[in-house]
């Protein structure tokens, strides 16, 4: 059925509420034409939430785009972002739409979060120290090639503004200003120096603190460039114990803090060199080159086309690109790669002329980080399938195929998870040492206490799961992963670097839902090798939100009757009508209409940024679920908020207090410490999340907000992933008009440069 967008409509419901006195608009909240597919007034036949709806029309110019790192104005109200993403950004976006497929901004930004989020985020203690744990293995292998160089995201600051800036930058706040000139007069430090990071509970104790003198060092040299001695800490967790050192005689490697943008790394060059820097420097230009790979991997991409990073060298005026990146490969802060050059000499083995047909070499560059992550990650599964001997297993197609082989893929949508939870229990009875692992806490109440199952997260930090042998791998035969569109391909990695010899592997998931907020596409690139079984589900999302889904998946965005107002369409004309109707809805409509209270009703919008981001969603919700001070570095007990745990993992919990030690949070009934220092960058308020923040977990009731500004920031995967996070009821809040179901038709996501899939080719060419 063709989609629609929301018409006019003039009926109210049959029980329409009074006009808001204060806006002159009708208090309900939602349209009675409850039609998916962003569609017709008739489309939920029993009508929609109680509420009249008005008009459609097309959006005004908006203030600013909502997929774009942010507008400084709506960050009233909140202490500080996640994320992701970028990371978000969730959100890449960063929601941080980054990684956001269709949230490049989350991802960069966060995202986060997400999101960074939107915006540079740091991981998780836990994911630091596995990730150190592989890529020391790596390096044992791999002697001739030296260690990862960090690299920055991010954002725009003076020197009397950076450490602001930084720290924005990590919650989703956007870039205001750069250093013009080198400052005449160094900041002075900060009277409060930052402690270090906490673990939250359950989580390994974190890294050794870093020396007194060595902070001060650093401190030194960052106010003799006129940048905040606060950032000290975080440059020494960069760049290591020599950092003062490092930093003094290369002073573009502040770019390698997560915030800091090339603009402001000029100025603070130019007030320890003087005359002795300028825009040709080696120096500078390989760490340009780290920077625009890392803003890269933001936006999901493990490796960056030569030519893009010659681009976006030029576009920093560096005189010679091309010199740069040579100088970058030859000093170690990128790795080349020539896709396509093994195919091309295998073409001209046949005859003169015969390469000619071969496909183009391409020319990639990539951080070491994610070039051994990758490598490493196609060597296990590589490992894993040859290992692998195969056992005759009675029961579903799944249960077979996984076995018979090390690696196998299972898709299919929410009801389709049932089916690796039984390939588990399965195994368990026939005495197979197996285990179910799930992206988020959300995924283990969705599953059920009887599946026994944990998260990745806590598999790999230990704190959960069977724990390790004397080889340190996982005391298991049989791993079964959900989520899998989730798994970055650090976090794989560490994943199947940890599987033993001739044990099994089960990736499942959603493909249609965004990827990964980190960096790579490995269920993805799994998919497109065709190396190993793949099992499609048979099993259908039931209900109307199914059928909704569903659809989207195939690029439909289908009228679906929605007798129970599971569905059901809000039309807006604006960002600030949005708004005011998505309060509406979580507060009022959706409880009474539908039965979910408003703690359990989740909102979901394409940026934190924009007019009807997160940030000014927040805030209005703030104001009418749980008004407040804002005592507690801006919260208030009671408040919903969004913690970003780590790259791509942020779970949502309630404020309980504050103390000495921190804040307070309860996640899902897990008490959890967000220590002083992270509550800024790793905090903010949850009622209204970026989808990739969202993605990995469902709730009751969703409420989607797509006001006009967020049209360009919408894409089929990121469509997919907002609706399907609705559990029995969905309300849309739509202000797009037609570019909603254009992107469900059109717009498949941003494509990921990844070398995953050619190096399994490569290793598992001719197995069967």
């Amino acid at each position: 059925m063709t989609a629609r967008t929301p018409g006019p409509h003039s009926g109210p419901s049959p029980d329409s509420p009074p006009e808001d006195p204060a806006t002159g608009e009708a208090a309900g909240g939602g349209g009675t034409g409850g039609a998916a597919g962003g569609g017709g007034t008739g489309g939920a036949r029993a009508g929609g939430l109680e509420g009249e709806a008005t008009e459609a029309g097309p959006a005004p110019d908006a203030s600013a785009d909502a997929t774009q790192a942010g507008d400084a104005s709506q960050a009233a109200g909140q202490a500080g972002g996640v994320d992701a993403a970028a990371a978000a950004g969730d959100e890449a976006g960063t929601d941080t739409t980054p990684a956001d497929g269709g949230e490049q901004p989350e991802a960069e930004a966060g995202a986060a979060a997400d999101g960074a989020q939107e915006g540079g985020v740091s991981e998780a203690e836990a994911e630091l120290a596995a990730q150190r744990e592989l890529r020391a293995r790596i390096e044992r292998r791999k002697a001739e090639r030296g260690g990862p160089v960090a690299s920055g995201a991010g954002l725009s600051g003076t020197a009397a503004d950076l450490l602001a800036a930084v720290r924005a930058v990590e919650g989703g706040a956007p870039a205001t200003a750069y250093f013009d000139e080198a400052p005449a007069v160094p900041r002075r430090p900060d009277p409060v120096p930052a402690p270090a990071p906490v673990r939250a509970v359950a989580a390994p104790a974190p890294d050794r603190e870093a020396a007194a003198e060595t902070v001060d060092a650093v401190r030194a040299v960052l106010e003799r460039g006129g940048a905040p001695g606060a950032l000290a800490g975080q440059v020494v967790e960069v760049l290591g114990e020599a950092a003062g050192e490092r930093l003094a005689e290369d002073p573009w490697q502040l770019l390698a803090v997560p915030g800091v943008r090339p603009e402001q790394a000029d100025g603070f060059a130019r007030a320890l060199l003087g005359a002795a820097c300028g825009p040709d420097d080696e120096r500078r230009a390989a760490a340009l080159v780290g920077w625009v790979l890392e803003r890269a991997a933001l936006r999901g991409h493990t490796a960056q086309d030569a030519s893009a990073v010659r681009a976006a060298l030029a576009e920093r005026q560096v005189p010679d690109p091309d010199k740069a990146v040579q100088q970058a490969v030859e000093s170690g802060v990128a790795l080349v790669f020539q896709e396509g050059l093994e195919e091309a000499a295998e073409g001209g083995d046949d005859g003169e002329g015969a390469g000619e047909d071969a496909g183009p070499v391409t020319v990639l560059l990539g951080l070491d980080r994610y070039a051994m992550a990758e490598e490493s990650l196609a060597e296990g599964l590589a490992r894993l399938i040859r290992t692998c001997a195969p056992a005759a297993w009675e029961g579903t197609e799944l249960v077979r195929a996984a076995g018979a082989n090390g690696v196998v893929l299972h898709t299919g949508g929410e009801a389709a998870r049932a089916e690796p939870a039984a390939l588990v229990a399965g195994a368990r009875a026939r005495g197979v040492r197996a285990l179910l692992a799930v992206h988020g806490a959300d995924g283990i109440r969705r599953l059920g206490a009887g599946a026994g199952a944990v998260t990745v997260a806590s598999l790999l930090d230990g704190s959960a799961g069977p724990g390790r042998d004397e080889d340190g791998a996982f005391a298991l035969d049989l791993l079964v992963v959900l989520d899998a569109p989730q798994l970055d391909v650090e976090t794989a990695a560490v994943l199947v670097e940890s599987m033993p010899d001739g044990s099994r592997l089960v990736l499942g998931g959603d493909p249609g839902v965004l990827p990964s907020a980190g960096a790579g596409q490995v269920l993805g690139d799994l998919l497109a090798a065709r190396v190993c079984p793949q099992v499609a589900s048979r099993t259908p999302d039931p209900g109307p939100l199914g059928e909704l889904v569903s659809g989207i998946g195939i690029g439909e965005l289908n009228q679906v009757e929605a007798p129970g107002k599971e569905i059901v369409i809000v039309p807006v004309r604006d960002a600030g009508e949005a708004v005011h109707r998505a309060v509406q809805l979580v507060a009022d409509s959706v409880p009474r209409a539908i039965g979910v209270p408003a703690g359990q009703t989740q909102v979901i919008t394409v940026g934190h940024g924009g007019s009807a981001g997160t940030r000014a969603l927040n805030a209005a919700l703030k104001q009418r679920l749980n008004p407040g001070p804002g005592r507690f570095g801006g919260f208030d007990p009671g408040d919903r908020v969004a913690y970003a745990q780590g790259l791509g993992r942020t779970v949502t919990g309630t404020v309980v207090s504050a103390g000495a030690d921190g804040l307070h949070l309860d996640c899902d009934g897990t008490a959890t410490v967000v220590p002083r220092a992270r509550v800024e960058s790793a905090v903010r308020h949850g009622w209204a999340l970026t989808a990739h923040q969202a993605a990995g977990a469902r709730w009751p009731a969703v409420v989607v907000v797509l006001p006009g500004d967020a049209a360009q920031g919408l894409s089929r995967p990121w469509v997919y992933t907002a609706f399907g996070r609705g559990e029995r009821h969905v309300s849309v809040v739509h202000g797009v008009d037609q570019a909603l179901p254009r992107a469900v038709a059109e717009v498949p996501g941003e494509p990921r440069t990844t070398r995953l899939r050619g190096l399994l080719e490569g290793l598992l060419a001719g197995t069967e």
